[in-house]
């Protein structure tokens, strides 16, 4: 539409200057002259440049129905295009806030757990706040070692000794060494202040009272469960932490040997496990030894019946030796019978002598 607008515009402007240039050779004062060649020329002008407005215009429409067209084409994929986007983006967002709702889901239910945890930690920690708890709670930890290593024949818990002392734990062993007692400790006082120590002072006043709470317990541990002709001449001190352990053998290396000089060696839950599995393997090797002593008995029976089947089965072969022999000779006799009555019956008797005939009727010497 501008667009025609600008042509009329332009017709309209030449149309004028046409008209000027008309109406100035026209009444400018000249001699007479013939104007015609002149209005032609003009006419020709004006027909040639409408001709190429018209095809300028021309042009212009099929340049503005392309632009059209592919200005609708690229519109058409860009309305697509976004279109899938936004579908996609749609997916994405939905899965990623799916995917969302699980994690926070994962998330509250690990907070519980740890609220759970925390709980328990705090529980635990008012149970080794009281050392009557926490004995009781060192106890539970080496009855569940016991029960998931030994069978149930090859330990005793809370067992009285003859002097009246009760033990945690009693291994029975076989001689040797024999019964093995095992007394649950927990030095853990000295061992938290040793490890909460600000100071160098004050950790080495920890580690002294760590090096005699443990040796106290071992102490009372030899003087109390190592019985002569009762017990083994050794005994176990179980200590039911691992940081307890460590710390002794690597702090005090002097306490753990004088332990062993007093014949109570001192165990963590760890070397513990490996300690009942050892005795598991000794017990299942005397049990092996027994039915192996058992075995040995029996098969000492087992030779005396083969022994004694031998002489009969010799002597119902001399049974069956003599049977044959005396079957033998009673075929012999048969034949010789056979072959006398068969000579008697084939035989011409007018035709033998009586010397022959004698000869023939006696029998031959067997």
């Amino acid at each position: 539409m501008e667009l025609s607008v600008f042509i009329w515009i332009a017709l309209a402007l030449f149309g004028a200057a046409a008209i000027i240039a008309v109406s100035y050779f026209m009444f400018r004062p000249q001699p007479q002259a013939d104007l015609s060649p002149y209005l032609a020329q003009i006419e020709r002008q004006q027909a040639e440049l409408a001709g190429r407005l018209a095809s300028l215009a021309e042009s212009q429409e099929v340049g503005r129905s392309q632009l059209a067209s592919n200005l609708n084409s690229r519109l058409d994929e860009v309305t697509q295009n976004v279109t899938q986007n936004l579908t996609e983006n749609s997916t994405k967002t939905g899965k990623s806030l799916s995917d969302l709702s699980e994690r926070l889901v994962l998330i509250d239910a690990a907070q519980k757990q740890i609220s759970s945890l925390s709980g328990q930690v705090v529980g635990l920690q008012n149970i080794l706040d009281n050392k009557q708890a926490r004995g009781s709670w060192g106890e539970t930890r080496l009855n569940d070692l016991v029960q998931d290593a030994l069978p149930k024949d090859a330990y005793k818990f809370q067992h009285t000794l003859s002097n009246g002392k009760r033990a945690d734990c009693l291994i029975l062993l076989p001689d040797p060494p024999g019964p093995v007692v095992i007394d649950s400790k927990f030095p853990l006082e000295a061992f938290r202040a040793m490890r909460d120590a600000a100071t160098d002072a004050d950790k080495k006043a920890a580690m002294t009272r760590l090096n005699q709470d443990t040796l106290k317990h071992a102490r009372d541990i030899s003087e109390r469960y190592i019985l002569v002709g009762e017990t083994a001449d050794a005994a176990l001190m179980f200590l039911p932490s691992e940081s307890v352990f460590s710390e002794l053998h690597l702090s005090l290396p002097e306490t753990i040997q004088k332990c062993r000089d007093m014949r109570v060696y001192p165990v963590s839950p760890n070397t513990m496990w490996l300690t009942l599995n050892t005795v598991r393997a000794i017990m299942r090797d005397v049990e092996m030894h027994q039915q192996a002593s058992l075995i040995q008995k029996e098969v000492r029976v087992l030779m005396e019946d083969i022994n004694r089947l031998d002489t009969r089965v010799d002597s119902l072969r001399k049974h069956f030796t003599q049977a044959e022999k005396d079957i033998a000779d009673i075929q012999t006799s048969s034949t010789k019978i056979t072959s006398r009555g068969e000579k008697i019956v084939n035989a011409e008797l007018e035709k033998v002598s009586a010397g022959e005939a004698e000869k023939i009727l006696t029998p031959p010497p067997e």
